[in-house]
């Protein structure tokens, strides 16, 4: 049997009337990188602060990293790392002594050695006497995943750890947490980078505190159901102001010369990009969606329901 770091079900969480989290089950595999899709207000915030015992669920049944989620919080926090979106480290302390205020504020042993493991395992030794206040975007988050990981978790969760950090940081932030995976640390993060989604084992698409989509990124694409046309040529903003009222397509996204246009009306996308296979000086051609263009198609249906 495969053992699952989260197996959880019937997760829900309402504030007021309004419902977060609507009875979702999740379940991520020991050792594997999830990832947590959505538009803002989707409920994936909610879904991880719960998982890691910080916020109480409504109903939930199963359990995280072996403990009972409803019963057994106390010992699920103690076993799992948790990042949130902002930096919250002290930025008058240099690297090291964040890591070792750290490591004393939670009465953790062998101090010494548990800061030193992280500022090599993530490449921090050359500036360990660096103020935290001075750091880039990237090394910050380089210095909270150090500080997520000082107490030896079982299981990550990472809420949109990359937002606002350059591609560079972003690419070396995720070749670290693919370090700590095939070291057998199981990683729930939240994205909206398409390429960081790409990176994972397996994703989950959540809206109105659903899940509306799950699996491989290929299965996600595949659900959607998507025809993509591409376009090229030049004026293609003229195509852009012909089609934004044709019914058949969802989105439309230029790149350069080329337009992608999306739908899954299969036929009917086809005959909207037909006058311009017999235009001079255009190409139009099948592709195979994006992850992009399937998102955007979850979020509009998400709209459509909501």
């Amino acid at each position: 049997m495969e053992d699952f770091a989260i197996d959880v079900r019937n997760l829900s969480k309402k504030f007021g009337k309004k419902t977060v989290v609507n009875n979702i089950d999740i379940r991520v595999p020991r050792g594997k990188i999830y990832g947590f899709l959505g538009p803002n207000g989707s409920g994936k915030t909610t879904s991880i602060r719960m998982i890691c015992g910080l916020l109480t669920p409504d109903t939930v049944e199963g359990t995280c990293l072996g403990f009972n989620l409803k019963t057994q919080s106390g010992k699920i926090k103690d076993k799992v790392g948790y990042m949130t979106q902002k930096f919250s480290f002290w930025e008058d302390l240099t690297i090291r002594e964040n890591l070792n205020f750290v490591a004393r504020m939670f009465g953790m042993d062998n101090i010494e050695e548990r800061v030193e493991q992280a500022i090599k395992g993530l490449g921090l030794f050359e500036r360990q006497d660096q103020l935290a206040g001075a750091l880039s975007g990237g090394w910050k988050q380089r210095l909270a995943l150090a500080a997520c990981i000082l107490h030896e978790p079982e299981l990550l969760l990472l809420d949109e750890p990359t937002a606002g950090v350059d591609p560079k940081a972003r690419r070396e932030f995720w070749d670290e947490i693919h370090k700590l995976a095939a070291k057998g640390l199981t990683v729930l993060v939240s994205t909206h980078y398409m390429d960081e989604a790409e990176r994972c084992h397996e994703i989950i698409y959540i809206a109105n505190g659903n899940i509306i989509a799950e699996g491989s990124v290929e299965d996600v694409i595949k659900k959607a159901g998507l025809t993509t046309w591409i376009v090229e040529g030049e004026h293609i903003d003229k195509i852009v102001q012909d089609l934004q009222d044709n019914p058949a397509i969802e989105t439309m996204t230029p790149f350069g010369q080329n337009l992608h246009i999306s739908g899954t009306d299969e036929k009917a996308l086809e005959e909207a990009v037909a006058p311009y296979q017999k235009k001079n000086g255009y190409e139009c051609y099948k592709a195979e969606p994006s992850l992009e263009d399937a998102f955007i198609h979850y979020m509009i249906s998400a709209k459509g329901e909501g």
